[in-house]
């Protein structure tokens, strides 16, 4: 695929470590900066697609390589065999790390910086809208893990993604998000999980375009208004 970004390297807060990312600049007027979170599969061509399309709507987009420290470069398709590989992964990253990676990225970046994450990513976005400094706002998308967190109370606006028949995340966890912290908004969608990928079979493109115009709102609410965050 054709890429409008380039890889650019940081050192993680957490330890130092060198990381890989890939980053992208809008060719309009900048809106701010855009801490884009995986998901499980790395930064495949579908998180640098849609970093490209953030760009096009004015965001400096930096998707963090969040697995180097265990599988450099990794990326991983849907077959049993990546998605193990995948998950063994995801639960090898303690959330100080991940936190202290995105922190490299969030300052990186000019403000306002914001936040938004995928599946594994969803809940690691949560993380780090409770733990990393210079967030303006965070939309988390179907984070199963946001459960664990639960005690960590995110310090910026945020709003959060699920889908109805999404088989990994019952309605039950979702309720306890919502008993938790009642004046969240927790939105629901005729969707199961990863409706925002095109590569999945539970996209809908309806639900994910709603969930993106959502996401752009909050943005522009939390001061991400045309022309801002030089």
């Amino acid at each position: 695929m054709s890429r409008a970004g380039e890889t650019i390297r940081l050192e993680s807060r957490a330890d130092g470590f060198a990381f890989d990312a890939y980053h992208v600049k809008p060719g309009d007027a900048r809106r701010g900066g855009l801490v884009l979170i995986q998901e499980i599969f790395g930064v495949t061509d579908h998180i640098c697609e849609m970093a490209d399309g953030f760009a096009e709507d004015g965001y400096e987009v930096i998707a963090p390589a969040f697995f180097d420290r265990q599988d450099r470069d990794f990326q991983a398709t849907y077959e049993p065999e990546d998605m193990a590989r995948a998950v063994a992964l995801s639960q090898a990253a303690p959330w100080a790390e991940v936190v202290g990676d995105a922190q490299a990225a969030i300052d990186a970046l000019q403000g306002p910086v914001f936040v938004a994450g995928f599946c594994w990513g969803g809940a690691a976005s949560w993380a780090v809208a409770a733990r990393c400094e210079g967030v303006a706002a965070a939309s988390c998308f179907y984070g199963r893990r946001i459960t664990e967190l639960l005690d960590e109370a995110p310090r910026c606006p945020t709003i959060l993604h699920f889908g109805k028949t999404d088989a990994s995340i019952p309605l039950e966890r979702v309720e306890e998000i919502r008993a938790r912290y009642p004046d969240m908004p927790v939105h629901l969608y005729d969707a199961g999980h990863g409706f925002t990928s095109d590569r999945r079979k539970d996209y809908q493109p309806d639900a994910a375009r709603l969930a993106r115009l959502r996401t752009l709102q909050l943005f522009a609410r939390s001061g991400g208004g045309r022309g801002e965050g030089a």
